[in-house]
């Protein structure tokens, strides 16, 4: 593409901003310690180019540069960087020992630094509480303690049923600290979803609280916390935190008790590759995959997105909406490696109003705020005005994950958060707890695309011969290792499960699930789940571009689209849509749904249907249940279709379930 036909970014960084990042300091350290590209100060796009090159192309060169540039503490030296690049079985650091929480609380070592805050804690009442460096290692070095005490050895599981809040990082990198594997679940997830969970993996210890505020009401969560200790029979013990005041129940210990001695932390030097948790896939169609992340793994490749990627360091603050359910809680703790503050909030995203994840980023003086796509495009719809409303003068970037943002919310963000901001839409996944593509401190942003590919991932697109393609859609797939890929899942024999999840399709190379498209100027395109991607007379295309142009209409809310291919080679392809209050499906609205989409998108990508629905079904963790809804379709009973415990509201797929039983029905009275 020449310099005439590149398209005006959105947004620059200036050369100050550029030259101060430090991926800036990184990229000119990496040139003279292991002979990476150098830069060029004329040219951003080219030198990041460059280096993302040498990252991929000369591997464990770059994972050894990271472990030098962030100062990782090896107990015991690897013999190798990495031990083979076949996928999956690729050995990172074999013969290394280290631990997380002991890299996650060095700050508190810094006499400058221990009495900062290391969490700032904030609620529905929206009053900051910060807990400091040195406090944070005095809890995690008790609380350790105490699960030693209690016969907790490295490889058990701990688990947490705990909101965003600190006793649920404490907690963690107390497990950690031991060596213990770590996994966790919010307290809006039902019993039956929670066990679906823990029962995979066993745990010994169980994190809990008594109930929950979100918003402005209380939840008790008495009744499901009886019902996870009677149905976890591996349990050793439960520990109470009182988050509305109630007594531990019979049996359980307190959260005081445990957290109250002064006692340093003794960290235990585990394998590179020794667990450090399990997160879970949505499990819509099944149990939830439990997949297992290693310490080193993680380690390393938050160090690099979080310090490099996302630019953050000591004195800066880290904000990301999230629930203990969703790998993002996890990302987040993670600022705690390179010395930033990290905003933990507990409560709704939308309470006391649309524009209240605006007011937690000027409370707690975020520089760089996180949050969905879904949740900026609420905000436009509601007409927010967050740069009239609060003092964000401190953040920097706002970066948005869970799906593709649509340009409309690029735009909304730049003319109604700051015109100099940085926005990242960043695209990854539970695989790999991480980003394969998105920010870049020293990259343009352009309108409706995420900036790069990230360092030393080998991102590429396939066509479906299994070659790489530029500039047209394909699928998202990794062709070298990552080391924040499973190690494994558990219970799985053989990594059955593993390889069929993602090596299936291109043997040997990490088929995601996305399609994506790589422009040939370095940026990214992503357009949803390739699993559910529309495909009219040849033509592909992501469900996440149909909803950019539907949901950019006032009178409707959220809206799913399927595409259905059916028994006789025909191609079905419904809209339903939820409507905003007070808005009615009639002609007019449907002709100018179509008319959006034929001018906008393609004529071949013009609904069957419009279809008025309640609302949209989702997992619990929000993504729309694209999948699971075309099986039902099909035919499909709704109990083979999907797991209900991984749904926010069954009852919301039973229209589908009959809708598709209606459509059998008539297809087979036709071919009689």
């Amino acid at each position: 593409m020449t310099a005439a036909q590149q398209p005006e970014p959105l947004w620059k960084p200036g050369a100050d901003r550029i030259e101060q990042a430090r991926l800036t300091r990184f990229h000119d350290w990496a040139v003279d310690r292991h002979g990476a590209p150098a830069r060029s100060a004329d040219d951003p796009q080219g030198s990041y180019a460059a280096l993302h090159r040498w990252s991929v192309e000369e591997l464990e060169t770059f994972w050894e540069s990271i472990v030098e540039w962030f100062d990782v503490r090896f107990d015991t030296p690897p013999t190798a960087v990495l031990a083979g690049r076949g996928m999956p079985g690729a050995s990172w650091f074999p013969g290394a020992t280290l631990n997380y929480a002991e890299h996650a609380l060095r700050s508190a070592l810094d006499p400058a630094r221990a009495d900062t805050p290391a969490l700032l804690h904030v609620d529905e009442e929206q009053r900051p509480e910060p807990v400091d460096w040195a406090e944070l290692r005095r809890q995690v070095g008790s609380l350790a303690a105490e699960l030693r005490r209690l016969g907790v050895r490295p490889g058990d599981r701990v688990c947490g049923y705990v909101p965003n809040i600190p006793q649920a990082v404490t907690a963690f990198l107390a497990a950690a600290t031991v060596g213990a594997v770590w996994t966790s679940t919010a307290p809006d997830f039902g019993a039956r979803s929670v066990l679906d969970r823990f029962q995979q993996v066993e745990p010994v210890v169980l994190f809990t609280v008594d109930g929950y505020r979100y918003g402005g009401k209380t939840h008790d969560r008495t009744q499901t916390v009886a019902e996870l200790r009677e149905g976890l029979p591996t349990l050793r013990a439960t520990v109470h935190i009182p988050l509305l005041g109630t007594a531990a129940p019979e049996g359980a210990l307190e959260w005081a008790d445990l957290t109250a001695a002064d006692t340093e932390p003794v960290f235990e030097q585990v394998a590179f590759d020794h667990p450090l948790w399990v997160l879970y896939s949505s499990g819509t169609t099944g149990l939830p995959k439990a997949i297992v992340q290693s310490q080193g793994g993680i380690l390393l490749e938050h160090l690099k997105q979080i310090g490099l990627h996302c630019d953050l360091g000591p004195g800066d603050r880290f904000f990301w909406f999230t629930s203990t359910g969703w790998m993002m809680w996890n990302f987040l703790v993670s600022g705690l490696l390179t010395g930033t503050t990290v905003v933990l909030y507990d409560g709704s995203p939308g309470y006391p109003g649309t524009d209240a994840q605006w007011r937690i980023a000027e409370l707690t003086g975020a520089h760089l705020y996180g949050t969905s796509a879904a949740y900026v495009m609420a905000c436009r719809k509601a007409e927010a005005r967050p740069a009239r409303d609060f003092d964000l003068s401190a953040l920097r970037c706002v970066a948005t994950t869970g799906s593709p943002l649509p340009p409309d919310g690029f735009r909304w963000l730049h003319e109604e958060v700051a015109e100099d901001l940085w926005i990242a839409s960043v695209s990854g996944g539970t695989d790999v707890c991480s980003c394969f593509a998105g920010a870049v401190p020293t990259l343009p942003v352009h309108t409706g695309e995420l900036q790069a590919p990230c360092l030393g991932t080998d991102l590429r697109s396939y066509d479906p011969q299994g070659r790489p393609v530029v500039d047209e859609v394909g699928e998202l797939v990794v062709t070298n290792p990552m080391p924040s890929m499973p190690v494994r899942f558990w219970n799985d024999p053989g990594d059955a499960r593993y390889r069929e999840s993602y090596f299936e399709m291109y043997p040997g190379v990490w088929r995601h699930g996305d399609w994506i498209t790589l422009t040939s100027r370095g940026s990214v395109v992503i357009h949803g789940r390739s699993d559910s991607t529309l495909n009219r007379q040849g033509v592909r295309m992501g469900s996440a571009d149909i909803y950019e142009v539907v949901e950019r209409l006032p009178e409707i809310k959220e809206s799913l689209v399927i595409g259905v291919e059916e028994a006789e080679g025909g191609y079905w392809m419904p809209l339903f849509v939820q409507l905003a209050p007070g808005a009615a499906l009639d002609d007019e609205l449907r002709d100018r749904v179509r008319a959006a989409l034929r001018a906008e998108l393609s004529p071949r990508h013009v609904p069957d249907e419009i279809i008025e629905i309640a609302a949209v079904p989702h997992t619990l963790t929000g993504k729309r249940l694209e999948v699971p809804v075309k099986r039902l379709l099909q035919g499909t009973a709704l109990e083979k279709a999907v797991n209900p415990g991984s749904v926010d509201n069954v009852e919301l797929l039973r229209f589908y379930e009959e809708l598709g039983s209606t459509r059998a029905a008539r297809t087979d009275r036709a071919r009689q």
